[in-house]
């Protein structure tokens, strides 16, 4: 489910004439009957609405005074979420005009003309006030005070957030609650401002028009209706052979009057490769170095972007706590599956990421079991987290892995899965997935092996066609950034897309690198010319503190192999660095100790490296290599 609540304005929508008809009040009943909240926002006083308002009782929550008081009529609490107006206001507005002007507990209220007056007041006295215009009413309230901001009080009552909320309203003061909600929708006499601003228009009038958005939710969960507007839509990028300005254009277009489920007139939003904000299980999937991170970053910000909130299961320790995410476990500490719900329990935390590194690798799948266990409870209540995301999702969800059928939901709803290659996810998780963006070389040959793997058809000819079918040359030749966007099962075949990077400068794999634990695939091992060794760095702490342990043959024979730039480049992901390396790898002037300083000074020039580092212990074996007898890595700590 995804709608969890229907946010309705009182006056000419749910009522008319003040009265609520007897078919509203029973669709209103079947609305909290499917579990789903009501919510009365009105910029009524909140005493008017208890006496012409019978069945206060079908709401979770009332916002009155246009979001400056909040009540619950479970309880009959009341709080004042706006201050009163001021004292030196209300006693000039009477002393002028003695009978026009209605004093609320947060709000002063009169009708037109009398706006004049309160303007004059508020210029005389030097107020801060606004004024909000609802037909021919007019509301004087504390500046920041607005529906939407009422609503966002009730909606933290009920740990719910406005992605899963539907909005309908009739009027100017309405603007605000359908902007704050996850669908917006006007009834059929709302004034025509309004009804653009409506991804939704209802047939009928006022109350009537509220039982059909009533039934159509009840139906479908809104389906139909919040798949066509361009607001429940995340960008991925431009078609590679896009027009410069068409993803601009793309990008204003903001949907015009519906009525019913089909938009009329409304921009053509086709031009810009996208995903569903809800209802989509994505895969990203490439090689390592090929830019995944760079596009999953991107795609993050902006799923983030659109309000919704983010569970990341974390492998490597890729997510550090910022202003947008909350990362709970690292390098010393795992990770409490009890703490990750209670966070994901706060509407207004946008992302927690949930650190893997101290669980050992064995034991990740049954972690993530039960973690999604706990989550899907959450989800089940208040449609949240609104995006599960995997990284490195062979970890948490491998092939082999027997009891994945058994732990892996029936329908994970909305989640993106990232992962090297997809043979090696469980075909429970695959076959989920109803979109896969495919990177790096061989991002065709990826696509094949997922549908073999899902049990899918395989994706039409043309897979590095571009977006008029012309062939592109080939998917060995995709260019960092891009990737084949392939929408499974459908008969489009896959196109080449450019996907938006993140508007972020910022480098969040860099703590992980300096003093994280990589995974035994991403880590540097020390062999030496005759594999006499198997040392391990799993970060370049102790890349470092190991090259300056190791013999001089040793260190040569990895540098003649330009084995540092590749690591730096591949596994760490630093092209910058990377070339520093290679440029001191090719220098033959340089000898062993030379060589080793240039290296180190680049390193320490990019990444903090800590005072006193924590060096976990080791928690698998070195990479499986078939062409390699077969060593188990020391611990790091104990000597060699």
């Amino acid at each position: 489910m995804r709608f969890f609540a229907l946010a309705t304005d009182y006056d000419n929508t749910l009522a008319s004439d003040g009265r609520v008809a007897d078919s509203t009040w029973a669709a209103l009943e079947r609305l909290r009957a499917s579990g789903r909240h009501a919510i009365l926002v009105s910029g009524r006083e909140l005493d008017d609405l208890l006496t012409i308002c019978p069945r206060l009782d079908l709401f979770s929550r009332v916002v009155a005074e246009n979001g400056g008081v909040l009540y619950c009529p479970g309880d009959g609490a009341r709080r004042l979420l706006a201050p009163a107006p001021p004292a030196n206001f209300v006693a000039e507005l009477r002393r002028r005009a003695p009978q026009a002007f209605g004093i609320g507990e947060t709000l002063v209220a009169t009708v037109k003309p009398h706006e004049h007056i309160a303007l004059d007041v508020i210029r005389d006295l030097g107020l801060e006030l606004r004024i909000i215009f609802n037909g021919d009413a007019v509301m004087i309230v504390a500046p920041g005070v607005s529906k939407a901001s009422g609503l966002s009080a009730a909606l933290a009552d009920l740990e719910l957030s406005a992605l899963n909320v539907v909005g309908i309203g009739d009027a100017e003061n309405d603007h605000a609650l359908l902007d704050a909600c996850g669908l917006a929708a006007a009834v059929a006499n709302a004034l025509p401002a309004l009804k653009k601003h409506a991804a939704y228009v209802t047939h009928a009038p006022a109350g009537e028009g509220v039982r059909e958005l009533i039934d159509a939710l009840l139906a479908d969960d809104l389906r139909s209706i919040a798949g066509a507007s361009p607001r429940d839509r995340i960008t991925l990028g431009m078609r590679c052979d896009a027009a410069p300005d068409s993803q601009q254009a793309v990008a204003a277009a903001t949907g015009s009057e519906r009525t019913g489920e089909q938009a009329s007139g409304e921009p053509a939003v086709a031009e810009t490769p996208w995903l569903p904000v809800h209802g989509t299980v994505a895969l990203l999937v490439g090689a390592s170095g090929c830019g995944k991170s760079t596009a999953t970053a991107g795609l993050l910000e902006r799923i983030a972007a659109a309000g919704c909130q983010l569970c990341i299961v974390d492998p490597e320790g890729d997510y550090c706590t910022d202003d947008a995410t909350i990362a709970i476990g690292d390098a010393r500490t795992a990770p409490s599956i009890d703490e990750a719900v209670q966070l994901l329990c706060r509407p207004g935390r946008p992302a927690v990421a949930v650190n893997l590194l101290r669980v050992p690798p064995p034991d990740r799948p049954a972690f993530c079991a039960n973690l999604l266990l706990q989550v899907q409870r959450l989800r089940t209540r208040t449609g949240r987290p609104h995006w599960l995301v995997f990284e490195e999702a062979h970890h948490l969800f491998p092939a082999v892995w027997a009891g994945a059928n058994q732990a892996i939901p029936e329908a994970l709803e909305t989640a993106l899965a990232v992962t090297v290659s997809p043979e090696q996810l469980a075909p429970a998780l695959l076959r989920q997935v109803d979109t896969v963006l495919a990177m790096g070389e061989g991002a065709d040959s990826a696509l094949q092996r997922f549908a073999a793997a899902s049990g899918r058809a395989a994706p039409a000819a043309g897979a590095a066609g571009t977006a008029d079918g012309s062939p592109r040359g080939g998917a060995a030749r995709l260019a960092r950034g891009e990737a084949l966007w392939w929408r499974v099962g459908t008969a489009e075949p896959p196109e080449v897309v450019r996907l938006e990077p993140s508007r972020k400068e910022k480098r969040r794999h860099r703590r992980k690198y300096a003093e994280g634990l990589l995974i035994p695939e991403r880590s540097f091992y020390f062999r030496g010319e005759h594999g006499a060794l198997n040392l391990r760095a799993h970060n370049l702490v102790l890349f470092i503190e190991m090259a300056e342990g190791v013999d001089a043959q040793t260190w040569e024979f990895h540098r003649r192999r330009g084995d540092y730039s590749r690591w730096f480049e591949d596994e760490i992901g630093d092209a910058e660095l990377a070339a520093e390396a290679r440029s001191i790898e090719s220098d033959g002037s340089l000898d062993a100790a030379e060589s080793l300083e240039r290296i180190r000074a680049a390193i320490q020039q990019r990444y903090t490296q800590p005072e006193n580092p924590s060096l976990p212990a080791v928690l698998s074996g070195p990479p499986q290599n078939p062409a390699e007898p077969q060593q188990q890595a020391p611990p790091i700590d104990s000597p060699q």
